[in-house]
């Protein structure tokens, strides 16, 4: 037995395409920069990966030339999150990313929260924004807008809040709390992690879409009179709409909405929601046998998706038809980024529109199952995936306890037998 399941993991783990991939990724990027450029065509696309890793280990941003070659890679931070493309370039983007702190003006274990802009062609960095969070307030930055050459606009999950800050002078000249239109009780626990605002993004006409993922809802602000809730998207509790959504990308009536995609992570799948009627109605689905807490979804002009599928640690796009054209190994992606198609699904079409086809799995589009005190099996299960090694599934988990298991009877047995074969003999006896 221990030998069976030592084998099963060893071969897992040489075996395991993620965990090939971060070494592939780290080599190539060795490259000399004028190598690195050269395996992009001119006129190819970009596709910007970043991925948060875990416990500081294997986080990344990576650039994948038109042929899958590294284009650039760097994995300075403990967690990379929102990439976006910088107007007006053709190979830099702007990126949110995080590290730990215990810096003086620190008390306790800290966090530092950045947005930096890369040349991914001359590998040059520039810091943009950063803050210094305290830990005990859980997560810290997932995504940030530009709005200009001097705002930002940020989603603090750690704050729980939108705000609009000017990177020339660090004031902070608008602001946006949660707490304002939400109450306490529902969401996550509070203070600590309460909303899990993990995403943001101004429309064309001036409002703001926020992903608020403890309340299982997108939400729309006006900046002047706040939440506009005829336009929500979801409910808390509400899984069979949405289940601890990320990244929603807004799809204009000029693209053939209003629509929405999101990557409905919890639910294992991504989805686009179509407003008719002041009211949303799903328009689309996508989903595999593989899919496993999906974090971000794309609409291309060309009408296809691109998909970060966290948990089962790869990046992929899928046609109009719902095929699989293109897929990577990657470690845990949060984001990914398509150059020169505009920012996330700024230039796709709605799904209606493109006439894109729904695929779910065996014909389902994986209706969520039961929750009990806000716990679901596939919640457990994605918690579960999410803290195992990067080449280690459900299966491996399994063989390493019984080897766990085995390993302990097998030492209180030989204890047991060699206990009861000793006899102590006293050195004098007794006549």
């Amino acid at each position: 037995m221990v030998v069976l399941c030592a084998s099963t993991l060893g071969y897992s783990y040489v075996s395991s395409p993620a965990n090939a991939a971060v070494t592939t990724y780290e080599r190539q990027a060795e490259l000399p920069a004028e190598e690195r450029a050269s395996v992009v065509a001119p006129t190819g696309n970009v596709t910007v990966v970043a991925g948060h890793g875990m416990k500081g280990e294997l986080a990344a941003l990576v650039a994948f030339g038109p042929g899958g070659k590294v284009l650039y890679h760097n994995d300075s931070y403990h967690g990379y999150f929102d990439v976006d493309p910088v107007e007006g370039t053709r190979r830099t983007v702007e990126y949110v990313a995080e590290h730990d702190y215990d810096g003086g003006d620190c008390e306790g274990k800290c966090t530092v929260s950045v947005v930096e802009r890369v040349n991914l062609t001359t590998g040059e960095i520039e810091r943009v924004y950063s803050r210094i969070i305290p830990q005990d307030r859980g997560a810290n930055w997932h995504d940030v807008d530009r709005l200009d050459e001097s705002h930002l606009l940020v989603g603090a999950i750690n704050t729980d809040e939108m705000y609009v800050v000017n990177t020339t002078t660090g004031t902070t000249t608008w602001e946006w709390s949660t707490k304002q239109s939400y109450p306490i009780a529902g969401g996550g626990p509070y203070p600590a992690d309460w909303a899990h605002l993990n995403d943001v993004e101004r429309l064309r006409d001036g409002r703001l879409m926020t992903s608020l993922r403890n309340q299982d809802s997108v939400v729309f602000v006006d900046p002047e009179t706040g939440v506009q809730e005829n336009w929500t998207l979801g409910a808390d509790g509400a899984h069979g709409v949405l289940y601890e959504q990320h990244n929603p990308d807004y799809i204009p009536e000029s693209e053939g909405g209003p629509a929405v995609v999101v990557a409905d992570s919890l639910n294992d799948r991504v989805v686009e929601y179509q407003r008719a009627g002041g009211e949303w109605k799903r328009t689309w689905v996508w989903s595999d046998e593989r899919m496993k807490w999906p974090r971000d979804a794309d609409r291309l002009p060309d009408g296809n998706t691109l998909i970060a599928d966290t948990n089962a640690h790869r990046v992929l796009e899928v046609n109009p038809r719902g095929d699989v054209v293109w897929s990577a190994p990657f470690y845990a992606p949060y984001e990914l980024e398509r150059l020169g198609t505009g920012d996330e699904s700024a230039g796709g079409p709605a799904a209606a529109r493109a006439d894109l086809q729904s695929q779910g799995v065996n014909g389902t589009d994986r209706s969520p199952t039961t929750s009990v005190a806000g716990f679901s099996p596939r919640k457990v299960t994605n918690s579960i995936s999410f803290v195992l090694p990067i080449w280690m599934g459900f299966a491996d988990a399994a063989a390493a306890l019984i080897l766990v298991l085995t390993v302990l009877v097998w030492a209180v047995v030989e204890y047991r037998n060699s206990a009861l074969s000793v006899s102590f003999r006293w050195p004098i006896r007794l006549r």
